[in-house]
């Protein structure tokens, strides 16, 4: 049975960007596909229509999931657009599930609201479809308080990992809620995160 690990990276970014994840992943024993995406020219949505299409052409009894960020919300339009009857489990990494501080911040001035977040902006705002509980959900929120939002001067919830506050990532039918101490991109870079997903990916839960 062959099984695949689909990455998903956050906005203002690209598939290169969970090279690091992947290539832990790999080292782990998975089999891993990264899924880049114009984060600020489509919606969510219109992503995850994109999604349906490239998961489509893979070749796999099982399909998992780790979603850093907006990579997250998109994962939630997907299976709310798509029945997949293939198996599978999700880690998201820093989904801001609630929506995004950082996003009704912005939303205060158009210009960065338009530059920074473009048509992502709506979702980020937590207009996103409820998670169906599916498939095993771990979402993994960090807590090293380093990053846009701070550089922003955007007041969020404490703990937080810079962008998203620990307090946004949280959903009823999450299998696992794990803090990790590690900014919001610095968890893409961190072995230890890696294995932590490993675990999930492979048992359902983490330790």
């Amino acid at each position: 049975m062959r099984e695949i690990v689909v990455c998903i990276h956050g906005i203002w970014m690209n598939g290169w960007c969970m090279f690091p994840m992947a290539s832990y992943l790999n080292g782990l024993g998975h089999e891993c596909r990264r899924f880049s995406y114009r984060s600020l020219a489509r919606t969510p949505r219109h992503n995850a229509c994109l999604l349906g299409q490239f998961l489509d052409r893979l070749d796999a009894d099982v399909v998992h999931f780790v979603a850093h960020s907006l990579g997250g919300i998109v994962l939630l339009h997907y299976f709310q657009l798509f029945d997949t009857a293939r198996p599978g489990r999700v880690v998201m990494l820093g989904t801001p599930l609630t929506g995004s501080g950082v996003a009704r911040y912005l939303s205060r001035y158009k210009v960065l609201k338009n530059s920074l977040m473009g048509a992502s902006f709506h979702s980020l705002l937590g207009n996103v479809p409820a998670w169906k509980g599916t498939r095993p959900l771990a979402v993994f929120a960090g807590t090293r308080g380093h990053g846009v939002g701070q550089l922003l001067g955007t007041p969020l919830d404490t703990p937080h990992d810079g962008t998203v506050a620990v307090s946004e990532t949280r959903t009823k039918f999450c299998t696992v809620h794990r803090l990790i101490p590690y900014s919001h991109t610095g968890m893409l870079l961190a072995k230890p995160v890696a294995v932590l997903v490993d675990e999930f990916l492979r048992t359902g839960n983490v330790t």
